[in-house]
């Protein structure tokens, strides 16, 4: 098959059956995505059949710790990775927090400074500023107030000097939705002799990433964006891991996934994370992908919804485009962006989005934790915007009721 089979995709998500949402069509997955039946069904029958204290060797726990190392062995495959350069944690802010923790002691003993950009959502932001205060120097570079467009030449003057040790940027702004080109940046970056931390949170749930393409040596996205439990996934090359203090137990200390874990993880979620590699799997073997290697496979998986999303997100940046009484954020072309879109709007936006539910459609206004780079655009926080994000699992009538609603709440 060469066009995803939106049917077959559906069929995995309870929430479509769900007789409370009929007619709902959900527009603010870069909040949170569904979650698909394998990760519900592993987590219901850990929690019925295996919650105990795993790794132990009678049978329960040890199907609750065969589970878990499943759930990273399995993921690690489909992006690329190590098994044990996978770590999990209670979300993508708490993992990057730890990971700040650990730059600060690096760099405090071995000097250097830190590029930043005013792009990212707080997250993969404030943390990194605050080394600041630890008389660590922290470089920003800037996004374009008009556009949004974080542009890849204003990364090599913060290089120059060589005193910079590490990189941090989003794959993808969770409001100006430009898809960063990660790979160019990345070697850029090495080139200059700096490690890369690439914030994922707002990509990852458009297709899994491939780290042996991207090159980054950090790469953060939360599972419970990607059809998952509510963990964060951290992805971290064994070069920089081994180089970075550990942030957990000190007996822990050798054992690479567990260096920045402070503290134990949550058994059962970690093992439902198993249900994604499921759901990627499935997929593949579905669109005539299920016999290649797990990273191709995950490669396959990609292109059929980067595909799907570019179909649907066309007809509504064309829609948005024609009207003069509203701002998009961000590229007009949906090849280069994700189907998270936000707009500034010549009116306030919360009552909008309540307008929009009465028309069936599920999505919310506020500034989503991406101060700076609203900011950075001129636009009030306080104000903020009306965003609109699809998944793979949208369909084509769910966006057509969007576009109906928004002409029937903006007038047309």
């Amino acid at each position: 098959m060469t066009l995803l089979d939106i049917g077959y995709v559906r069929s995995f998500f309870p929430a479509f059956s769900e007789p409370a949402l009929a007619g709902q069509a959900f527009f603010e997955n870069a909040g949170g995505s569904y979650t698909c039946r394998p990760v519900i069904d592993r987590l219901s029958r850990f929690y019925h059949q295996r919650k105990v204290q795993p790794y132990a060797p009678y049978a329960a726990s040890h199907a609750a710790g065969a589970e878990m190392d499943e759930a990273r062995s399995r993921l690690a495959a489909l992006m690329g990775v190590e098994e044990d350069e996978l770590s999990f944690g209670p979300s993508t802010s708490a993992n990057t927090y730890v990971l700040a923790q650990a730059v600060r002691g690096w760099l405090s003993r071995e000097g250097g400074a830190i590029v930043v950009t005013n792009q990212d959502h707080e997250a993969n932001s404030g943390v990194w500023r605050r080394l600041a205060h630890e008389g660590i120097e922290v470089r920003e570079w800037r996004i374009d107030p008009e556009t949004g467009h974080l542009d890849p030449a204003g990364l090599p003057p913060l290089l120059a000097d060589g005193r910079v040790r590490l990189v941090c940027f989003p794959h993808c702004s969770n409001v100006v939705g430009e898809i960063n080109p990660v790979a160019e940046i990345c070697a850029t970056a090495r080139a200059a002799g700096a490690f890369t931390c690439v914030d994922g949170v707002s990509y990852a749930p458009h297709g899994l990433p491939d780290m042996e393409a991207l090159g980054a040596d950090i790469y953060l996205f939360s599972a419970y964006k990607t059809y998952g439990p509510h963990q964060g996934i951290l992805l971290m090359r064994r070069a920089l891991a081994e180089l970075l203090p550990a942030q957990g137990h000190w007996f822990n200390a050798d054992t690479l996934f567990k260096r920045f874990t402070p503290a134990g993880p949550d058994h059962a979620q970690v093992a439902a994370c198993a249900g994604l590699a499921d759901y990627v799997d499935a997929l593949a073997a579905h669109h005539g992908a299920g016999g290649a290697a797990p990273l191709e496979r995950s490669r396959a998986v990609h292109r059929l919804m980067r595909e799907h999303e570019i179909r649907l997100l066309r007809p509504l940046l064309d829609q948005l485009a024609a009207r003069n009484d509203l701002r998009l954020i961000g590229p007009r072309t949906p090849e280069t962006r994700a189907p998270t879109v936000a707009l500034v709007l010549d009116r306030p936006v919360a009552p909008v989005a309540a307008a929009l539910a009465a028309h069936g459609i599920m999505a919310s206004a506020g500034d989503f934790y991406a101060v700076r780079p609203l900011e950075a655009l001129g636009i009030d926080p306080a104000r903020g915007v009306l965003r609109l994000s699809f998944v793979h699992y949208t369909s084509e009538a769910e966006v057509a009721q969007l576009m109906l609603a928004l002409d029937a709440v903006l007038g047309r």
